[in-house]
């Protein structure tokens, strides 16, 4: 089993995630699905690095996220974010469905704790153009696939975890 957290941005996802996952012995592992397109986005991807300490091992996996679960063995695994890793997916040109099927299956398949982090974009208004709407529409049926298996799912709010679904 393993836990989704959703929420906008700013809202303690990531924070409430590494709680989850610092609770349980190191070493861990972080998934880290974004990519350094710019000089702010480098830092940012530095200073989340630099606040994680020690008893973290990253992986990059901005598009094979199922490899990296894999790859992680009996580690707790944090993800962080789905929503980018979709991104990547879709901007590459990759097919989404198989994708998401992919991720299903290496979530299926592990045994150790696993925390996935995504950002809520549904709540908004509708996109003015088409790859904004269909990201919105697959990050959706993602976050939708992945609450229907998941153990324990948490919407974060001003800094806090509303609980969805807890089966734990």
């Amino acid at each position: 089993m393993f836990t989704l957290i959703l929420g906008g941005a700013r809202s303690g996802k990531s924070r409430q995630a590494e709680a989850l996952v610092t609770a349980l012995p190191p070493p861990w592992v972080y998934v880290a699905t974004a990519t350094a397109g710019d000089a702010e986005m480098a830092a940012r991807i530095a200073a989340h690095r630099a606040a994680r300490g020690a008893g973290w091992r990253t992986a990059e996996a901005p598009r094979d996220l199922p490899a990296a679960l894999g790859d992680a063995g009996d580690a707790p695994v944090l993800v962080d974010c789905l929503t980018l890793w979709l991104s990547n997916v879709m901007l590459t040109g990759g097919d989404v469905a198989a994708s998401r099927t992919a991720l299903l299956a290496a979530l299926a398949a592990r045994r150790a704790p696993t925390v996935l982090v995504g950002n809520e974009v549904g709540l908004g208004i509708v996109p003015d153009n088409a790859l904004a709407r269909a990201f919105r529409d697959e990050a959706g049926r993602l976050h939708q696939a992945l609450a229907a298996r998941a153990g324990r799912v948490l919407f974060m709010v001003a800094g806090l975890a509303i609980t969805v679904k807890d089966e734990a």
